[in-house]
This record gives C-alpha cells, sequence and structure tokens, in this order.
C-alpha cells in the first residue's frame, strides 16, 4: 500500500504542474493584447508645403492648457535671432458649445500673413493623418491618435508635438479639462537622432523622406 502511494502523489504533482504552466500561458496570451492596447504609438513625420530653407533658433518648451488659460502663444526666431514665426496652441469647441473637445497646434509665418498654418500638408483640408499632425484631438475618432508624437518638417526645420497628458471632466465626458503639450523646435531632423542613438525598432509612420 505504501510503495503504490508514491506514484499517486507524483502524479498528482505533474498535474498540478501542468495547470499552472497552462494557466501562466494563457495570462500571457490574454496580457499580449492587453499591452498592445497600451503602447505608445509609432511616431508620425509629416512636411508643410512650405519647402523653404529658413532655419531657426532652436527652443523647447511645454504648455500646460486649462479652460481658465486655454492658449499659448510662442514667438519663433530665425536663425539671426529675429521674429519669423508664431507658434500658438488655442481650444476647438464644438459648435454651440463653450466646452474644450481637443486643441489645435499653429505655426503662422510673420513674413507670408496669408498662410493660417504651415504645420498643415496641403492649404486644403482632409482626412488624411499628416495634414492633421496639428490637431491634438483625444477623442475616439481622432485622425491621429493623441499620444502620437508628431515630427513636422517645415522650411529647413523641424516642430515635435507631444501630448504629455490630459483630463476629462467628468472623467466619462468628451469635454477636457486640461493639457499638457511639449513642443521642440528644431534643426536637425528628430528621427536621425534616434537612429543614432541606438532605438531604431521600429519606424515612424507616414514618412515621405527629406
Amino acid at each position: 500500500m505504501v510503495v503504490n502511494s508514491i506514484p499517486k502523489v507524483f502524479g498528482t504533482e505533474l498535474t498540478m504542474i501542468r495547470i499552472l504552466r497552462c494557466w501562466t500561458m494563457l495570462s500571457a496570451a490574454l496580457a499580449c493584447p492587453l499591452w498592445a492596447q497600451t503602447a505608445a504609438p509609432p511616431p508620425l513625420y509629416a512636411e508643410s508645403f512650405r519647402h523653404g530653407a529658413t532655419r531657426v533658433t532652436e527652443t523647447t518648451f511645454e504648455a500646460q492648457l486649462t479652460p481658465q488659460q486655454p492658449v499659448y502663444r510662442e514667438p519663433i526666431k530665425d536663425a539671426r535671432g529675429n521674429d519669423r514665426y508664431v507658434l500658438s496652441l488655442a481650444p476647438l469647441h464644438v459648435e454651440g458649445d463653450f466646452q474644450i473637445v481637443s486643441w489645435e497646434a499653429k505655426l503662422a509665418d510673420l513674413q507670408h500673413r496669408m498662410y493660417a498654418n504651415v504645420l498643415m500638408t496641403s492649404q486644403i483640408p482632409s482626412d488624411d493623418p499628416l495634414n492633421n499632425a496639428w490637431w491634438l484631438d483625444p477623442g475616439k475618432f481622432a485622425r491621429v491618435p493623441v499620444l502620437t508624437q508628431r515630427i513636422i518638417r517645415v522650411d529647413g526645420f523641424y516642430v515635435v508635438l507631444r501630448v504629455m497628458g490630459y483630463h476629462f471632466t467628468p472623467s466619462e465626458s468628451p469635454y477636457l479639462d486640461s493639457m499638457t503639450i511639449q513642443v521642440n523646435i528644431t534643426n536637425a531632423d528628430p528621427r536621425a537622432a534616434k537612429h543614432s542613438a541606438g532605438s531604431g525598432a521600429g519606424g515612424s509612420i507616414g514618412s515621405r523622406g527629406n
């Protein structure tokens, strides 16, 4: 009786090990789609309809926007130190409502005031994500996912937009009570800097080259 009880115990242990292994594999399989949904989207690269050679004085800043302070403006100087562009962040509302549902970024050329926003790839509005990189929309049907880093080439420099955080009030509503946006104005292609740093796992979407 004692001799026969050993295989039963050993068999029970093997069964438990198999169950634990199966449960581990199932848990990992279920976790993969969840991770994929929460992973940061790849950067979006777009080129303005403006293809000049103007270089700028590089700068980086962060704007913390709220309904009480919904607008941010930053002058951008050219390489000689003269005011050349103005970057503005302004709220967008549903028609007939005062609540904020998204923010927009605009870059105005002070020497060519006929262009409302040189961050666009075309002066004709469209649903193309590349032509909507300026629109910082956290909505479900956004042209570009809100946390996407946007790299936009304008003339001889780059504008990099990145939403660092945002908040709805109430939480289940589409109305924003805050958004933090980081802006980097640089003469160097940010994509080249990433590749030289050895981070080249995966590329940007929408790239049209230089």
